[in-house]
C-alpha cells in the first residue's frame, strides 16, 4: 500500500479538512473496509509566512524541504503542501524532493480546462492573488486568471489570516466575499473562481449560487492524492 505524505499545519484547521476528506474519499473507492496510509508532518505556519512575507523565498525552500525530508524518510511514497500558499516555491521543491509533489494548482488547472472555463477569478491569500505562480500554470492552458482589485485583496487575505486560518466562520464574511465574486463576475466576466485558499471552502462551501462554479482547491487536490494512494 502506498503511503501518502502531507505537510499541513499551513493552516491546521484545512489540513483536518484534507484529513478527513481523503480518508472519506479513500474508503468510498476501496469499499473493502481499509483505510489509507497517511502521514502528516505539521508546520509552523507562522515562521512560513514570515519567511514568504519577507520574500526569502530561498529560504522558505529550504525549510519546505527539511520538512519533505522528514516525510521521505518515514516512508511516504508522495507528498502534497496542504496549502497554496508554499506553492510559491514548488517548482524548486519539485526539482529537489526525494519523493514525487502533487501540486494544487496542476490539479486546479486541470479541474478549470475539464470544465472549459476560459476566464477564471481567484481568491486566496495576498501571497497567492499577487504570485506568480498560479498564472505561470494557467496561461500555459489558454486559461486567464482575475484577481480582486486591491481593496478587495486587502480584505480577503485580512479576513483569511484573521478569521478563517482560526477556525473563525462569519456569515458577513461569507456574503462579503460573496460579493467581491459576484462583481468579478459583472465586472471582470469570469466564469469561475478558484478557491486559492485551503480554509475558503469551509466559508464558501453553503455560500449562495452566484451562477458560476466555484472550484474547490482543497477537494481537487484530495481528489488526486487519493488516485495516487489508490494507483498500482
Amino acid at each position: 500500500m502506498k503511503i501518502a505524505g502531507i505537510i499541513g499545519g499551513i493552516g491546521p484547521e484545512s489540513t483536518i479538512e484534507y484529513y478527513r476528506l481523503i480518508v472519506a474519499s479513500y474508503r468510498q473507492q476501496r469499499r473493502d473496509g481499509s483505510y489509507p496510509s497517511i502521514l502528516i508532518n505539521s508546520i509552523d505556519m507562522t515562521k512560513m509566512l514570515a519567511l514568504i512575507g519577507a520574500n526569502e523565498l530561498a529560504a522558505v525552500t529550504e525549510y519546505l524541504l527539511e520538512e519533505i525530508d522528514r516525510l521521505a524518510e518515514g516512508g511516504a511514497d508522495f507528498g502534497a503542501l496542504a496549502s497554496n500558499t508554499p506553492h510559491v516555491v514548488f517548482d524548486d521543491l519539485k526539482q529537489r524532493s526525494p519523493i514525487p509533489l502533487i501540486s494544487i494548482v496542476e490539479t486546479a488547472c486541470e479541474a478549470a480546462k475539464s470544465s472549459k472555463l476560459q476566464r477564471v477569478g481567484l481568491f486566496g491569500t495576498r501571497f497567492t492573488m499577487q504570485g506568480r505562480f498560479y498564472p505561470n500554470v494557467f496561461t500555459k492552458e489558454g486559461i486567464t486568471l482575475v484577481v480582486p482589485e486591491p481593496d478587495e485583496q486587502t480584505t480577503i487575505h485580512d479576513k483569511y489570516m484573521g478569521e478563517l486560518v482560526h477556525g473563525i466562520i462569519q456569515a458577513e464574511t461569507r456574503e462579503h466575499l460573496v460579493q467581491i465574486a459576484e462583481r468579478m463576475k459583472v465586472d471582470e466576466g469570469i466564469e469561475g473562481l478558484i478557491l486559492g485558499g485551503t480554509e475558503l471552502p469551509l466559508i464558501l462551501r453553503d455560500a449562495r449560487d452566484i451562477g458560476i462554479p466555484f472550484l474547490d482547491t482543497t477537494q481537487i487536490h484530495v481528489e488526486r492524492i487519493v488516485a495516487q494512494l489508490l494507483s498500482s
